[in-house]
């Protein structure tokens, strides 16, 4: 399983993850009860229940890089251009706009 902290203006917003199931997004329990909570995206509205999709919610797969930035990324990083999760992980943690992805470590 692989995973990573979704961040909103620096404060932790929620969880992405993917499985053997699909992608997984889920809002932080502390930042829904945070004072003004703002959803990550309008396709992903604030709710206590995880998100569930075979497929990159399209929200993050919109913030890969695309065109030659995205050639670069899967050049030096050797990552497959199909490999959605591991591009996002990889390339946006610092996103123009308010939206980070930060990867955590695995320590299974």
């Amino acid at each position: 399983m692989r995973k990573a902290e979704i961040k909103f203006n620096d404060e932790t917003a929620g969880w992405l993850s993917q499985d053997e199931n699909g992608y997984h997004f889920g809002y932080d329990p502390d930042y829904l009860s945070s004072e003004n909570p703002i959803a990550v995206s309008l396709t992903l509205p604030l709710k206590e229940q995880a998100y569930t999709s075979p497929v990159l919610f399209s929200f993050f797969d919109g913030l890969i890089p695309e065109g030659w930035l995205l050639d670069i990324a899967e050049t030096n990083w050797k990552l497959n251009e199909r490999d959605r999760m591991g591009l996002l992980m990889a390339c946006c943690k610092d996103c123009i706009g308010a939206v980070s992805v930060i990867p955590v470590e695995n320590k299974d």
